[in-house]
C-alpha cells in the first residue's frame, strides 16, 4: 500500500497490481480530453493483450484511480518493434539504454488531480517488480502538436527530457521522456557490516526472527557481524545511510555433502577445473527393458523433478582471464533431456530398485561461498540481487554461489535469479540447493537472428545434447533459407554475452493455431480475436547456458519482439510416439518450460459427422491428429513473476484420485490414453516404479521395495483396492461363508492371474499368447463384478474357444450387481452360451491344485447344490478386491488408524497431520456415523480434485478471502456431485455404459420400489443391441443413463446429460408422451443436442441462472405473470444464447447464423426452442441449421 496526493492536498491510500480483464471499463472511465493527444487512439483491451507490464492502482473501495501499460518497444510506431535499439543510438547520444533494462510508455491515465502523485508510485513499482529494469521511456507529440507545454503534463518529476543528437529528425517529430531508475527505486549500497549497523538491523531483524530462523537455522546477529574473518563476511545494505539489509557469506561448504545429494554437473560440482577430475561414468539405464534410448537420452540422465526442466544446456565453469568472462561448454547439463519411458513423458521413470549410481570424481580446490542468512527489508527485498556484486568481491577466488533453503519455503526474490540444484532421488537433506555464478551478473545479455558466422558456436553450445543436430540444422536453415523443406517460415535467434554464444533459439509460424484454439483452454491466457494469424509463433528448440538462467524470460520476451509474434506454443508429444524424435518437426526439450504455463486440454464434441453433411466442423476442429500436452507463453505473460514452490509431495498410487490430483495441482480436468497425452503430467512430476513398502513419520519418508527411500513434506495415499489372490476356503459352502474371503499368503502361481491395471493386462496377453491360445487348456474367470465379463469378451477375442472359458460367478456379498438391469444381464448370460462359454453362479474357491511347476492344474469350487471341479490352464480372479498386503502393513507399521479402511475425516486428514488420504483405500471415521459411505460411493475424479484443493491453501503463499463454514459442517460428510461412470464391451459385442448418480448402489428393481422414485424411459431392446435408458428424478433431472448396444456410442457426450433437466432436451418428456420417440441414439445424435456436449455450455447455463435470479424481485410478480402471452425472460436470456453460439462457431457450425435469429426474433419466433412439431423422432432429417433447444 502506498499514499497518494492529489494537486488539492487531498490524499488516497492506493494499492497497486496487475491490470487485469474486469478493468478495462474502469480504465477507460478515467480517459480525459489529451489522453489521445498524448497517447494516440487507444483500444485498451488490444493494448492489455501486448502490454509486458500494465499495472493498476485502485483505492480502498478497488476503484480504478489509475493506470500504465509498458512495452518493450516505442509508442506512436516511431520504429519497428525490432529495430528500436539502434534507432535510439542514432538519434540520442550517451544513452545506456538495451532491450534488456527498458520498457516504454504506451498509456498512462490517472483519476483527475491524481495524475502526479499516481505517476511517481506506478513507475516505483514496475522498477519494484523488475531488478533489470533500468529505464522507462515515453515518446509524445511535440508542443506544437499537443497545443500546450510538456511543463504543464501533470507528471510530477518522474520524467526528464532527452535532447536528440544535432540533425535528428526527432528534433521535430516527438519529444522523449526518460525515467531513470534512480530516480525512483535506486540500487542499494552494499558494504561491510559494522557494530554500528546493529540498532538499524534489529529494527528488521525482530519481526522476521522466527522466519529467519526456520529458514537459516538459529544465529545470533551480533555473533555474525562479530566473528568476521577470512571465511565469514557480513555485508549490509543501507538506504540514506541507514542500514535495511544484512547479508552473512561463509567461504566454508561441504562440497562432499552437496555433491553427493546434488546434481551439480553443470557446475562442475562447484570444484575448480582440476586434471584428474573424472567427469564421464558408466551409468546403468534408469528404465528397465528400455533398449532403444539411442537419440532420445543425454549421455548421462538424471532424475528431473518439477522445477528441473529449466536447468539446461550451458557452462559449467566460468573464470576471469585477462580482465573477460570465458564461459565452457565443456561438460553440459542434462536437465532438458529426458529419459524415454514406456507410457510417453517428459521425465525419467525412476527404477526403485536401482543401485547406487557412480558419481564424477573432483579433485579442485572449492569454487564456492555459501550464504548463510539474509535479512531484508520487506521494501528492497527485490534489490536483494545488489548483495552478490559485493558477495563476489570480498571471495574473488570462488566463482559460484549457493544458498540452502527448506523445502516449505516459497522462493524469495534473491533465489528466482539462481539455478536450482536438481536432487538426487535419494537426497534426505531437507533443503533446496541454489546455485549462482559470478557471471550471472553480467547485464550484457543481448539476442538478436542467427548469423551464419553464429554455426560454429552454436555447436560448441549444444554438442552434449540429444537432438543436438537437429537444433543445429535447424539453425542453418534459418541462415540460409529462412524457410524449412516443407515452405513454413523459420526464425533463429542467439544470445550472447561478451560476443560468447550462450543460448539458441529456433521458432516457426504456428500454422495449427485453429486446431489449438478448439483443443485447449489457450483462451484462459489470451483474447484470441485480438491475435493476428502471423503472430502465433511455434517454439521448436530453446537452449540456454544455466549460468543465464534467470534471463530465460528476456530471452523468450526477445524472441517475440524481434520475431513480431505475441505468443508461443511449445508441445509436449507423448514418448511412445514411434519415429518422432526423427520426424522434420522434433522438439528439443526447452530450458524455458518452467516459464511457460501448461494449458488445460479441452473436452471434444464426438460430432456424428455422416449425419451433418455441409453442417459439420471444420476438419481443423473435428480432425484426429496426434495428442500432446501444450505449454503456452504471450507478452502479457512472460514478465510475470512465478514463485516455485517446493515443498515435497509425494503421491501414493497412480489412481484415476492421485492423477486428478496432481492435474489440479498443475492445471489449478481429463482421463483416457489421450488425456494423458494432453496432460503430459510427467513433465511436472517424478515418478518412482516400485511398491511402497514402509512408512517412517518421524523421519519424514517412504520406503520403496524395500530399499530407496523417498522422503516427503505431505504424502498423499491414493493406492485405491486392487484385486487380490483368494485363499481356497476348503470346506462346504455353509461353513465357509461368514469367513470368505480371505486373502492367499503363499507365493501366487504363475498362471493365476489379478488385473488391476495396463501392465497387469499386457502381461497376461503376452503369457496367454505363448502358452495357452494353441494348447487346449480351459481358462477360468471368477468373480462377481464386471471384469469377469470384459474378461471373457477379450478373451474371445483372443480367438479362444468358448468351450475352453469357464466363468464362474462368486456370491456377491455386499457387492452391487455386475449390471445395472436384470434384463442386461439375461442378454449377457445369452450371448455366453450362444458362444460355448460355461457360466457357474454362486460359487466359492474350495481348492485348486498345482502341478509340478507350481501352475494350477485343477480348481475346486462349492455351491449350494454340489461340487464343482474344474481343469484349469490358467485362472483369472476377480473375486476379492481389497488393500494391497504390503500397503497394509506399511499403513498399519506406521500407526495410521485403520479400521478395515484408512480412518478419515471429511477434509482427507488421518491421524497424522503431514499424510492425506483418500479413494477407495479409506473410510470416514465412525463419529460421522456414515459407516456404508465411502469414496467408493463417489467420482474417483471429484475426490481428486476435492483433495487438490482442500491442500492448495498450504501452498499458495497468496492470501485468499476468507469464509467461515457453517457451524457444525465439521461433523458433516461432504456431499459429491459428479457422476459414476461404469462400462466396457461384453460378450457377444455389447457396448455397455452405465452413468449414475453418487452413492450407495442399488440394483433397479429395488430403486424402482421406491415411493416417487420418478421416471424413466427405454427405446429399444437388450436382445436387439439397441437399448437405450434414461431415468429422471422427482426433479425430472437426469439421474441415470443405460446404454447397451451393438454399435459403438458417443460416451462423452452422454456424459454431459447427467444432470440436465429434461426440458432442455428438447422437452424429451413430452415428445416421449407424444410417441415421437423410437430412438434415444438417434435422438442424442441431432445437431440440436450438439451444444450440450460443448464443454463451456456450463459456463452458458451459469451465466442464464445468474440473470434469472436477477430477474426475481420479491413481491414482484414475474414477467409472465404480468405479460403471460410473452415466453419469460426472453430478451434477456436470448442475448447470452447468441453470444455464445457466435463465439463458438467453429464448434457449432450446424446452428444458424446469430443474425438469422433476429430474423426470426422479429418475425415472431419462439426463440429458444423450435416447435414441438419439427422434431424428426429419429424417423427423418434434421434441417441444414437448426434452432438451439
Amino acid at each position: 500500500m502506498a499514499t497518494v496526493t492529489s494537486s488539492r492536498g487531498d490524499t488516497d491510500v492506493v494499492t497497486a497490481r496487475r491490470t487485469e480483464s474486469h478493468d478495462v471499463p474502469g480504465i477507460i472511465s478515467l480517459f480525459s480530453p489529451v489522453t489521445e493527444d498524448l497517447f494516440g487512439r487507444i483500444d485498451v483491451t488490444y493494448l492489455l493483450e501486448l502490454s509486458n507490464l500494465a499495472l493498476t492502482l485502485c483505492n480502498e473501495k478497488n476503484e480504478v484511480i489509475a493506470h500504465a501499460a509498458f512495452l518493450d518497444y516505442p509508442n506512436w510506431n516511431i520504429t519497428d518493434q525490432a529495430e528500436w535499439e539502434p534507432f535510439l543510438h542514432e538519434n540520442y547520444s550517451n544513452n545506456k539504454c538495451t532491450p534488456l533494462n527498458t520498457l516504454f510508455v504506451h498509456l498512462f491515465v490517472a483519476k483527475e488531480d491524481y495524475a502526479a502523485g499516481c505517476s511517481q508510485e506506478i513507475v516505483r513499482r514496475a522498477f519494484i517488480l523488475l531488478p533489470e529494469l533500468q529505464f522507462i521511456l515515453l515518446f509524445i507529440p511535440p508542443e506544437e502538436r499537443l497545443g500546450f507545454s510538456h511543463s504543464e503534463l501533470d507528471m510530477g518529476n518522474v520524467f526528464e527530457r532527452i535532447m536528440p543528437v544535432p540533425g535528428s529528425p526527432m528534433e521535430r517529430g516527438f519529444t522523449l521522456l526518460a525515467c531513470p531508475r534512480h530516480r525512483c527505486h535506486p540500487q542499494l549500497y552494499v558494504r561491510q557490516a559494522r557494530m554500528e549497523d546493529y540498532d538499524d538491523l534489529m529494527l528488521i531483524w525482530t519481526p522476521q526472527s522466527e522466519t529467519l530462523k526456520e529458514t537459516y537455522g538459529e544465529y545470533l546477529l551480533v555473533d555474525l557481524i562479530e566473528h568476521e574473518g577470512e571465511e565469514n563476511q557480513a555485508a549490509v545494505c543501507e538506504v540514506g545511510g541507514t542500514a535495511v539489509g544484512f547479508m552473512s557469506l561463509c567461504s566454508d561448504v561441504n562440497v562432499s555433502l552437496f555433491q553427493e545429494c546434488f546434481d551439480l554437473g553443470p557446475f562442475h560440482g562447484l570444484c575448480k577445473p582440476h586434471p584428474e577430475d573424472i567427469l564421464k561414468v558408466p551409468r546403468k539405464p534408469s528404465i528397465q527393458g528400455d533398449k532403444d534410448e539411442n537419440n532420445q537420452t543425454s549421455q548421462k540422465p538424471k532424475p528431473v523433478s518439477s522445477q528441473n526442466l529449466e536447468l539446461v544446456p550451458g557452462a559449467d565453469a566460468a573464470v576471469q582471464k585477462d580482465g573477460a568472462v570465458t564461459v565452457s561448454q565443456a561438460e553440459l547439463p542434462v536437465g532438458n533431456v529426458i529419459n524415454i519411458g514406456p507410457k510417453g513423458s517428459a521425465a525419467p521413470l525412476l527404477e526403485a530398485d536401482e543401485e547406487g549410481d557412480l558419481h564424477p570424481v573432483y579433485r579442485g580446490a572449492s569454487n564456492v561461498f555459501r550464504i548463510r542468512l539474509l535479512c531484508i527489508d520487506e521494501k528492497y527485498e527485490t534489490r536483494s540481487l545488489d548483495f552478490l556484486h559485493y558477495a563476489f568481491n570480498v571471495f574473488p577466488d570462488r566463482d559460484l554461489c549457493v544458498i540452502l533453503v527448506p523445502h516449505h519455503v516459497p522462493e524469495f526474490p534473491l533465489i528466482r535469479s539462481f539455478v536450482r540444484a536438481v536432487p538426487s532421488c535419494t537426497s534426505r537433506l531437507g533443503r533446496e540447493l541454489y546455485v549462482f555464478h559470478r557471471a550471472g551478473l553480467l547485464t550484457s545479455f543481448n539476442v538478436r537472428k542467427a548469423a551464419t558466422s553464429d554455426l560454429q558456436g552454436i555447436k560448441v553450445l549444444v554438442k552434449t545434447l540429444s537432438l543436438n543436430e537437429g537444433i543445429w540444422n535447424d539453425s542453418k536453415i534459418f541462415t540460409e533459407a529462412r524457410r524449412d523443406p516443407d515452405g513454413m517460415p523459420v526464425q533463429a535467434f542467439v544470445a550472447e554475452v561478451l560476443d560468447q554464444i550462450v543460448g539458441v533459439s529456433v521458432t516457426r509460424d504456428e500454422m495449427d493455431i485453429e486446431y489449438i484454439r478448439s483443443h485447449y483452454n489457450i483462451e484462459d491466457f489470451i483474447h484470441f480475436n485480438h491475435h493476428q494469424q502471423e503472430e502465433h509463433g511455434h517454439l521448436c528448440h530453446f537452449v540456454l547456458n544455466p549460468v543465464f538462467h534467470h534471463y530465460t524470460k528476456y530471452f523468450l520476451k526477445e524472441i517475440l519482439r524481434l520475431g513480431h509474434k505475441s505468443s508461443l506454443y511449445y508441445p509436449i508429444y507423448p514418448e511412445y510416439v514411434e519415429d518422432k524424435f526423427q520426424h522434420p518437426c522434433a522438439h528439443s526439450l526447452t530450458s524455458a518450460l518452467h516459464y511457460m504455463a501448461p494449458v488445460r486440454p479441452r473436452r471434444q464434441i464426438v460430432y456424428p459427422l455422416q449425419g451433418l453433411g455441409v453442417n459439420a466442423p471444420s476438419e481443423q476442429v473435428s480432425k484426429d491428429q496426434l495428442k500432446y500436452s501444450l505449454n503456452h507463453t504471450n507478452r502479457k505473460l512472460v514478465l510475470e513473476s512465478k514463485v516455485c514452490i517446493n515443498t515435497r509431495i509425494v503421491v501414493v498410487g497412480a489412481s484415476d484420485v492421485g492423477i486428478s490430483f496432481l492435474e489440479t495441482l498443475i492445471f489449478c480436468h481429463c482421463f483416457n490414453d489421450e488425456d494423458y497425452a494432453q496432460m503430459s503430467l510427467c513433465s511436472w512430476v517424478n515418478v518412482v516404479v516400485g511398491k511402497m513398502t514402509g512408512i517412517n513419520r518421524s523421519a519424514k519418508y517412504v520406503v520403496v521395495s524395500k530399499e530407496k527411500k523417498v522422503p516427503y513434506d505431505y504424502l498423499v495415499l491414493c493406492t485405491g483396492q486392487s484385486y487380490q489372490a483368494l485363499a481356497p476356503m476348503g470346506a462346504d459352502i455353509s461353513e465357509v461363508t461368514s469367513q470368505w474371503p480371505q486373502r492367499y499368503m503363499e507365493k501366487v502361481p504363475s498362471n493365476h492371474f489379478t488385473l488391476n491395471d495396463a501392465q497387469d493386462c499386457l502381461e497376461a496377453a503376452l503369457w496367454l499368447e505363448e502358452n495357452l491360445i494353441s494348447s487346449r487348456g480351459n481358462v477360468i474367470v471368477y468373480g462377481n463384478t464386471i471384469d469377469i465379463y470384459t474378461t471373457v469378451e477379450t478373451l474371445l477375442s483372443f480367438g479362444i474357444d468358448g468351450s475352453r472359458i469357464h466363468l464362474v460367478q462368486a456370491p456377491l456379498g455386499s457387492a452391487s450387481p455386475c449390471l445395472a438391469d436384470t434384463t442386461l444381464e439375461r442378454t449377457v448370460g445369452e450371448a455366453l452360451a450362444e458362444a460355448g462359454v460355461a457360466v457357474h453362479p454362486g460359487s466359492v474357491l474350495a481348492q485348486w491344485g498345482q502341478g509340478d511347476h507350481g501352475l494350477i492344474t485343477w480348481a475346486a469350487f462349492t455351491t449350494a447344490s454340489n461340487l464343482l471341479q474344474l481343469q484349469c490352464s490358467a485362472f483369472f480372479s476377480f473375486a476379492y478386491r481389497t488393500l494391497d498386503y504390503e500397503t497394509f502393513k506399511a499403513i498399519s507399521d506406521a500407526c495410521l488408524v485403520f479400521d478395515g479402511r484408512v480412518v478419515i475425516d471429511a477434509k482427507f486428514h488421518t491421524n497424522d497431520a503431514s499424510i492425506r488420504a483418500a479413494g477407495p483405500l479409506t473410510k470416514f471415521s465412525r463419529r460421522y456415523f456414515r459407516d456404508e459411505l465411502t469414496h467408493s460411493n463417489f467420482n474417483s475424479k471429484e475426490i481428486g480434485f476435492e483433495l487438490a484443493a482442500s491442500m492448495l491453501s498450504l501452498f499458495d503463499s497468496t492470501p485468499q478471502p476468507s469464509s467461515e463454514p457453517p457451524e457444525g459442517s465439521d461433523r458433516l460428510i461432504p456431499i459429491y456431485r459428479r457422476c459414476k461412470v461404469q462400462g466396457g464391451i461384453l460378450p457377444g459385442g455389447y457396448n455397455y455404459l452405465h452413468i449414475s448418480k453418487p452413492g450407495i448402489p442399488m440394483p433397479l428393481d429395488v430403486e424402482h420400489d421406491l415411493c416417487d422414485h420418478g421416471m424413466e424411459i427405454v427405446t429399444g431392446e437388450a436382445g436387439h443391441g439397441n437399448y437405450f435408458r434414461m431415468h429422471f428424478s422427482r426433479y425430472n433431472m437426469v439421474d441415470s443413463i443405460t446404454c447397451f448396444s451393438k454399435e459403438p456410442f458417443p460416451v462423452s457426450n452422454y456424459i454431459c446429460l447427467y444432470g440436465q433437466h429434461e426440458r432442455l432436451l428438447n422437452d424429451l418428456y413430452y415428445r416421449w408422451r407424444a410417441g415421437q420417440l423410437t430412438d434415444l441414439y438417434s435422438y442424442f445424435r441431432e445437431p440440436w443436442s450438439l451444444a450440450i456436449y460443448h464443454d463451456r455450455f456450463i459456463d452458458l447455463q451459469k451465466e442464464l441462472h445468474q440473470t434469472l435470479m436477477s430477474e426475481q424481485v420479491p413481491g414482484q410478480p414475474t414477467a409472465t405473470e404480468q405479460h403471460p402471452e410473452q415466453k419469460p425472460g426472453t430478451p434477456s436470456l436470448r442475448e447470452p444464447v447468441l453470444r455464445y453460439l457466435r463465439h463458438h462457431r467453429a464448434h457449432l457450425p450446424m446452428y444458424a447464423p446469430t443474425d438469422a435469429y433476429r430474423v426470426l426474433s422479429a418475425a415472431g419466433s419462439q426463440g429458444l426452442k423450435p416447435g414441438r412439431a419439427g422434431h424428426s423422432g429419429g424417423r427423418g432429417s434434421p434441417t441444414p441449421a437448426q434452432e438451439p433447444s
